[in-house]
């Protein structure tokens, strides 16, 4: 795998999630009695990441505390952001840590199991400035939909609404840094929007499909399916 660094998101409010988890950020909520943020890096790790770089915003210290005494201190920069940036400011913010010229980018309440490789290969393979990995979804209304052309060139977004079927961002990006710090951000935007679907037609996005395993812990319905589903991805 050639890129080995990635930028977890790790700074939302969790607002929806407050009925079932308080005073903690979303990847801190506790899983089979382990903070969500446990599964994703063992993820990460078993796809070959060997450095972090965590955007750290809303009650902040629970995830440094727990980063600090789990991974080893060469292996990963905390940034934090002053106040909420949006996802866009905090992935400027942060990128300014990585040392390669790619870099994964991931949020830090979803897990996909995608195969991170293949993703790569796609992305490098296009040349592109970002690839998302995209995932097949049925009847759902919680997601807005990306379509691809036959070349896997991103065409368009969708906003949310009742979908038979459908791609869904699954939320894992694989970024070519330079080409995203050579647009004059302001401090504090939207990746999705102010990115993703404002460039798409004038940058080369591109969608690895992959039928992988999804999860999004943002509602207490899904928080909870979390229970059953994810201890599987727990180390031994």
């Amino acid at each position: 795998m050639r890129v080995k660094e990635a930028i977890v998101l790790a700074g939302g409010l969790g607002t929806r999630l407050k009925s079932a988890v308080a005073d903690l950020p979303k990847c801190m909520a506790p899983v089979d009695g382990k903070p969500f943020l446990h599964y994703l890096i063992t993820y990460l790790q078993q796809q070959g990441i060997e450095r972090f770089i965590f955007s750290l915003g809303h009650l902040a210290e629970a995830a440094a505390d727990y980063i600090k005494a789990t991974l080893p201190p060469e292996t990963y920069v905390l940034v934090q952001e002053p106040y909420p940036l949006a996802t866009g400011g905090a992935i400027q913010l942060a990128i300014q840590q990585v040392t390669g010229e790619e870099v994964w980018v991931l949020n830090g309440d979803s897990l996909c199991n995608l195969n991170l490789s293949e993703q790569a290969e796609l992305h490098f393979q296009k040349q592109a400035t970002c690839t998302l990995g995209l995932v097949p979804m049925e009847q759902f209304d919680r997601y807005g939909v990306v379509t691809i052309d036959n070349n896997h060139r991103i065409l368009g977004f969708e906003e949310k609404k009742w979908q038979e079927q459908g791609l869904i961002n699954a939320g894992i990006y694989l970024l070519n840094t330079s080409a995203f710090q050579s647009i004059p951000w302001p401090e504090k935007f939207s990746m999705e929007t102010d990115f993703l679907q404002a460039y798409h037609q004038r940058l080369p996005f591109y969608g690895y499909v992959a039928s992988a395993y999804f999860l999004d812990i943002g509602i207490p319905e899904d928080y909870h399916r979390a229970q059953q589903e994810l201890p599987k991805y727990s180390k031994a």
